[in-house]
């Protein structure tokens, strides 16, 4: 080969050659020629439309334009504020059922009819099927885009005054047809691809959704049934506060009627009675507005639920929380894994956009049969057909397109912020919801030693007054710090609980309730009735006891 060695391992290097018609030799470019030509005009295309994707990047992605996702960088405290707090654990706690931790059974079958029954969450599993529904469509994408089985029948006439008339010996005749088109742009620049990249994190993204939408459901059921028992302690202890003053004013009444006490006595005694009464009708109207936030949780008109709550006490947490470490929020929150599917969607979107600097090139064909007679359809001769590339360039258009792309690339980074930003909310309503549960635990003892003393002091001051060894203005200041005293307490037992479905609603605990179905999503598709199942809601239990004292008893059914 005049001298020209060859080595088989390159053979897929050397150039070839083929013999021409008139007899010259004509070298032909290898494999690796071929392919470095087509990177070559794929460098031109991207050089004259201005795209920033280059060469490189097209290759490294997977033969798509556009930037691959990543998840964005975040920042997180290495520890939680009241870390060295040793009711804060650092381990992981399971908060998959952290409504358990209340030992409320009352409670417990409340999160499960609203599981079964709640129409926002219903809303938010048919979100689900939607975004599927579109990841479906979207794949379709890659196969021949338009496909259409074709046929017709007309019958036609010819004008005689047309200058062509002469070339159709027949003036009046009829065409059958009947054929195949099919439209096939390849998806040579990842335009497809990315598109169902994006459907995809919009699926996932549709599904965080439905568990962050669950998420929240599980604490405000928690929240407005903690608020519901908060209330009604309230009320146990106006009540039994009702009875002490009018055992005081029925004393002032007596020593007015002896002489041994002026009607002030009597009017101070009649004025706090009322004014401890009139708080029944804000405690009730507190409890009937949290029942019908109930009724709405669980996807019912407001109806009376004093039945199916019954009688009981604020829910008692425990002392300590497991929270694991601020970094793990990015992977345990679901609207923090929404945010971050929201943005990998949008990502897939530039792609799409950076598409349009480059020529669509397409495949077009059509075969079918044409025939003036019926009888001939089908025949060899009425056989027609057509195949062929084809290919749409964009030019003249790059200012719009640059710009789309610009527009594209803005809405990614919009998406990003949102997502440092939803994990830095969720850092905080951790904070939060701790530092609520942690120091309104003191605040509970102290009001709890502070109600013990109003207790003793009422009972002193009635006798003395009973006895004519102080005067009633005493008396009444002491029973009205009694009341307030005791209503602090039932807030603040309220708010322990209430801090602490805050920090497990910030953890993004209670998605995983959907995990106890079969079929995730079920009982908001339509399979469980929308009228609520008659299943009990536990039996009542008795209401905390007052302390120092002996338990009240239920309030009457009345307001008197």
């Amino acid at each position: 080969m005049d001298g020209i060695s060859r080595d088989p391992a390159h053979e897929d290097c050397a150039p070839t050659a083929k013999m021409s018609r008139t007899g010259e030799l004509i070298a032909q470019p290898t494999r690796r020629s071929q392919w470095t030509r087509r990177a070559f005009m794929a460098s031109l295309a991207v050089s004259a439309a201005g795209c920033t994707t280059g060469v490189r990047g097209y290759i490294n992605n997977g033969f798509k334009v556009g930037v691959n996702f990543g998840r964005p960088p975040t920042a997180a405290a290495a520890n939680w504020i009241d870390a060295n707090d040793a009711r804060v654990r650092s381990e992981y706690g399971d908060d998959s059922h952290w409504w358990n931790v209340f030992n409320d059974p009352v409670l417990n079958n409340l999160v499960t009819t609203c599981y079964e029954q709640n129409l926002s969450l219903k809303q938010a599993g048919l979100r689900v099927l939607e975004a599927r529904y579109q990841l479906g469509f979207a794949k379709g994408t890659l196969f021949p885009q338009q496909q259409d089985f074709v046929g017709g029948y007309s019958r036609r006439t010819v004008s005689l005054s047309n200058p062509n008339a002469f070339a159709t010996p027949t003036r009046h005749f009829s065409i059958y047809s009947l054929g195949f088109n099919l439209a096939w742009e390849l998806d040579f620049w990842g335009r497809f691809r990315r598109a169902i990249e994006s459907a995809d994190d919009n699926l996932d993204a549709s599904i965080e959704a439905y568990d962050a939408i669950l998420v929240t459901l599980v604490s405000d059921i928690a929240s407005n049934y903690v608020a519901y028992r908060t209330h009604e302690q309230e009320l146990v202890y106006i009540r039994t506060n009702v009875g002490i003053q009018q055992e005081t004013y029925d004393i002032a009444l007596a020593r007015f009627n002896g002489g041994q006490a002026t009607e002030l006595d009597v009017d101070q005694a009649q004025s706090n009675l009322s004014q401890t009464r009139s708080e029944i009708a804000v405690r009730e109207i507190n409890m009937r507005t949290a029942a019908n936030q109930l009724c709405i949780l669980m996807g019912i008109p407001t109806e009376d639920l004093t039945p199916l709550l019954g009688l009981g006490p604020i829910p008692t947490a425990p002392k300590e929380v497991a929270l694991g470490v601020p970094a793990d929020l990015v992977r345990r929150r679901p609207d923090v894994r929404q945010a971050e599917r929201v943005a990998a969607a949008q990502c897939a979107q530039i792609g799409i956009a950076e598409a349009d600097f480059y020529p669509a090139i397409s495949i077009l064909g059509s075969v079918g049969y044409s025939s003036r007679n019926f009888q001939d359809m089908f025949s060899q001769l009425a056989f027609n057909g057509s195949i062929g590339p084809q290919f749409q360039w964009k030019i003249l258009n790059y200012n719009r397109i640059k710009n789309n792309v610009g527009f594209q690339n803005a809405k990614f980074e919009e998406f990003v912020a949102g997502y440092q930003n939803a994990v830095l909310q969720a850092h905080v309503e951790v904070e939060n919801g701790l530092v609520q549960f942690l120091w309104q635990q003191r605040r509970a003892a102290d009001l709890g030693e502070s109600v013990d003393a109003a207790q003793k002091a009422v009972k002193v001051a009635v006798t003395l007054y009973k006895a004519g060894a102080t005067d009633f203005n005493r008396v009444a200041l002491l029973q009205q710090n009694l009341v307030q005293q005791q209503i602090l307490l039932a807030l603040s037992l309220g708010d322990i609980a209430q801090g602490l479905i805050q920090v497990y609603k910030a953890l993004g605990g209670g998605w995983q309730l959907r995990m106890d179905y079969e079929a995730p999503g079920a009982a908001q598709l339509g399979e469980y009735p929308m009228a609520p199942p008659a299943i009990p809601l536990g039996e009542p239990v008795p209401a905390p006891e007052v302390p120092g004292e002996a338990p009240p008893a239920p309030p009457p059914a009345n307001n008197e």
